[in-house]
């Protein structure tokens, strides 16, 4: 599967970064995609394209689609649909510094950059509120099955969609609540990572168990840390397959 971005598979790294680009000239898109592709090597930077993109480029690919918005009882999850995504990967922040200078230059005029996010592994793979992510994550050649499409013909085997996700933690809020509550609010003892048996309906793993929904909804987890100058959070990043199980699982 030679579409394949072996990054994906790795375990996240020490630091990273994510840029988003909207399309502003159409006609410039294809040169500056060529540019990008002397930067992209699927392993420390890892691209993907957005609906409206690959719609420009005169193709369609099956089951891309933009992600539908969710509204309930108080919450709301937007859709915000970008043209271009890259995450850029490494251990050292001068470093993503610079490259996300080349990725700006080469994709300039065609793109513009919206947002960057900078982010850090923490701990031994926690989120911010101290408890470990990405338990259930599939392994080892399970992995490479849920994440990465297959037997769908040459250019689609091997590429992987992926859902991004910038959750925003009010950690004030949640460091009020007891450790009980803490626990059951995730589902899990933070203090050993055991599933609790008992934990309400409302638990996030009881909520989002991948095996329960039929068929099963199975994703490969790459979500990481972030913060700014005054708010925190996790950039959940799910690849997988298709679309199907991020949104079961939503």
């Amino acid at each position: 599967m030679d579409n394949v971005q072996s990054g994906i598979l790795e375990s996240t790294p020490p630091v990273a970064r994510y840029l988003i680009f909207s399309l502003i000239d159409q006609d410039e898109a294809r040169r500056s995609l060529r540019l990008l592709r002397n930067i992209v090597d699927g392993r420390e930077t890892i691209v993907g394209f957005g609906q409206s993109l690959v719609l420009t480029l005169g193709t369609t690919v099956p089951g891309l689609r933009t992600a539908p918005s969710y509204a309930g009882a108080g919450y709301e999850v937007p859709s915000t649909p970008f043209a271009l995504w890259c995450w850029l990967r490494g251990d050292d922040r001068g470093e993503l510094l610079h490259r996300t200078r080349r990725i700006h230059e080469a994709l300039a005029p065609a793109f513009r950059l919206e947002q960057v996010i900078d982010a850090f592994t923490y701990g031994a793979g926690r989120d911010l509120t101290g408890y470990e992510d990405g338990t259930e994550n599939p392994k080892d050649e399970r992995a490479s099955e849920v994440a990465f499409v297959r037997e769908q013909g040459d250019g689609l085997d091997g590429s992987s969609f992926v859902a991004v996700q910038q959750w925003v933690h009010d950690l004030d809020h949640f460091e009020a609540k007891s450790a009980q509550e803490q626990d059951h609010a995730i589902g899990r003892r933070r203090s050993d990572n055991d599933e609790i048996e008992d934990a309400p309906p409302s638990a996030h793993i009881k909520r989002t168990a991948q095996e329960s929904f039929d068929p099963a909804a199975f994703v490969l987890r790459r979500s990481m840390p972030w913060t700014d100058d005054c708010r925190a959070g996790l950039v959940f990043v799910a690849f997988g397959a298709s679309f199907d199980a991020f949104e079961a699982l939503l």
